[in-house]
């Protein structure tokens, strides 16, 4: 379903004027979805979609396809260029990097917007990432094991 509707999202933006989330789930709802306001905030987070100027103001778009490609490839060469280790204790997840790495790795973890980490601290060398569920912590390390 939730991806069902993703996909509609995309249409919808693609060929309508969004400039609101009321509007887009209204959008939403003449296309059969039963959805609140919450629900469409987070599909237009996990969607990644920005919003940008045009002649009557602002409106949502999808995400310029290259700078995601652009954040993935950065993301991977932080990671190999800089972590040595991982690993984790309940909900968090300890990277360990070459000294004076951590920042920049945590900074990306930040800005990449992965779903269930609810933040990072670094130091100088280690990052905590915060996960949430409990249950989603190996499935977020192993994707952090495929960057490396």
């Amino acid at each position: 379903m939730k991806l069902k509707r993703h996909f509609t999202i995309t249409e919808i933006i693609s060929n309508q004027r969004i400039t609101t989330q009321d509007e887009l789930c209204e959008a939403l709802q003449e296309n059969g979805f039963a959805v609140t306001q919450a629900t469409v905030s987070r599909d237009i987070k996990e969607l990644q979609l920005i919003k940008i100027p045009d002649d009557e103001g602002y409106r949502y778009a999808l995400p310029d396809a290259a700078n995601i490609t652009r954040s993935q490839e950065r993301l991977r060469r932080i990671f190999s260029d800089s972590v040595i280790t991982m690993d984790y204790s309940e909900n968090l997840i300890v990277i360990k990097t070459l000294p004076g790495g951590a920042q920049s790795v945590a900074s990306v973890i930040d800005s990449s917007d992965f779903p269930n980490i609810l933040g990072t601290v670094a130091g100088d060398d280690a990052i905590f990432v915060v996960v949430k569920p409990i249950e989603a912590v190996p499935e977020v390390l192993k994707g952090f094991q495929e960057l490396i």
